[in-house]
């Protein structure tokens, strides 16, 4: 059997963490589940150790210090994933804005469909965003067009957080040089997946807003992306050397 993992990124999550931890254990197919807790004040880490005494085997935690970024959680996720020998990564917000239910859609894209990242996509079949202010959406659609039109990248959901990897392809990026730490991280790694020639397809989804708890996004989020982008076009990206893979 396929062996999976969910990595969940947790800062101040206490309303949703027990039910996003059961609701992928509830799924078939046996996801496992690990979370990145940034030392959240609402014991959200308290949380997750009670549930681990209830699923030993299946659910794993790594308590860092403080807020550290989206993408350091991510990628210390990625390098223990790797070590561990999973062979699918997922990411997925802790929020139900990615329903669970969607996991097998993106693990099938990559297991029998030929994808070595599917990306879980609100853009790909029209807009499909429940209870976001219009401003956000636009925000977000455009975006995703600006990023698209800059990096040459057939991707209509260039921030999305949901998503499937192979464990090939995050051997074969040099993770360690992964700059953007904030929402732009996504972009960032899409665009290396895709200049390294893996095939990257979209699945679509309904990405509805959080109800509890609090947004973690800010226009500096957004800053970041934008000048990065810019940067990124102009950057060489060369795989990690096979000598780092062994």
């Amino acid at each position: 059997m396929d062996r999976k993992v969910v990595i969940i990124p947790t800062y101040n999550e206490k309303e949703n963490i027990e039910k996003i931890i059961r609701a992928v254990f509830a799924l078939d197919g046996f996801y496992n589940i690990l979370v990145i807790e940034d030392g959240s004040p609402d014991g959200t880490g308290q949380i997750v150790k009670r549930l681990q005494a209830e699923f030993p085997e299946r659910l794993f935690m790594i308590e860092r210090s403080g807020k550290q970024g989206l993408g350091t959680a991510y990628l210390t996720g990625f390098k223990w994933s790797i070590e561990k020998g999973y062979d699918y990564i997922f990411e997925m917000d802790a929020d139900f804005s990615h329903n669970p239910e969607d996991l097998p859609k993106l693990y099938e894209a990559c297991s029998t469909g030929g994808a070595d990242l599917a990306i879980g996509s609100r853009y790909c079949d029209g807009i499909s965003v429940i209870n976001w202010p219009i401003g956000r959406v636009i925000m977000s659609y455009y975006a995703s067009v600006y990023v698209r039109k800059v990096l040459g990248m057939k991707v209509y959901d260039t921030t999305a957080g949901f998503k499937c990897y192979k464990r090939k392809v995050l051997e074969t990026i040099d993770l360690d040089k992964v700059r953007m730490k904030g929402y732009g991280f996504q972009i960032e790694m899409k665009y290396t997946t895709f200049r390294l020639g893996f095939k990257i397809r979209e699945v679509p989804i309904i990405f509805v807003d959080r109800k509890e708890g609090t947004s973690k996004m800010s226009s500096s989020i957004f800053g970041e992306a934008f000048w990065g982008v810019l940067k990124m076009r102009l950057r060489k990206i060369r795989p990690r050397r096979a000598s780092e893979n062994a």
